[in-house]
């Protein structure tokens, strides 16, 4: 997805008009609800994904939930941490089971907390 669309689904996807976030390569997201007013939001959301987006089977970091969204397309897959989101487009899978999207949108989750590229800043704090 390239980043103007990425920006525009997670403007979407987020509620709450103050909440800045922070989009990672592989479709994450951190939300980042109360930063600081000086806060490097980027450097904010590696520190939390670094953290909390590489997978490790049979703890915490494996769990996942989806949720589809409506309006649509897609999903959102969500773990261990509530503020880390990973989206994951109807034409990504061909399965749309939940386990099959949640592994994917896990997948996609491990990729982003290993590789930690921020492609978008959204900057929601009171000027």
């Amino acid at each position: 997805m390239m980043e103007h669309d990425l920006a525009a689904t997670w403007r979407r996807i987020i509620r709450g008009d103050g909440k800045s976030w922070v989009a990672f390569a592989h479709d994450t997201c951190v939300v980042l609800p109360d930063p600081g007013p000086t806060a490097d939001l980027a450097a904010q959301a590696v520190d939390i994904l670094r953290e909390f987006g590489p997978v490790y089977a049979g703890s915490p970091a494996g769990d996942f939930s989806t949720v589809i969204l409506d309006p649509g397309p897609g999903w959102v897959v969500y773990g261990h941490h509530p503020d880390v989101l990973t989206y994951v487009g109807e034409d990504e899978v061909s399965d749309s089971s939940g386990v099959a999207v949640g592994l994917y949108g896990r997948r996609k989750r491990d990729a982003d907390g290993h590789e930690l590229h921020v492609v978008h800043v959204e900057d929601k704090r009171p000027r």
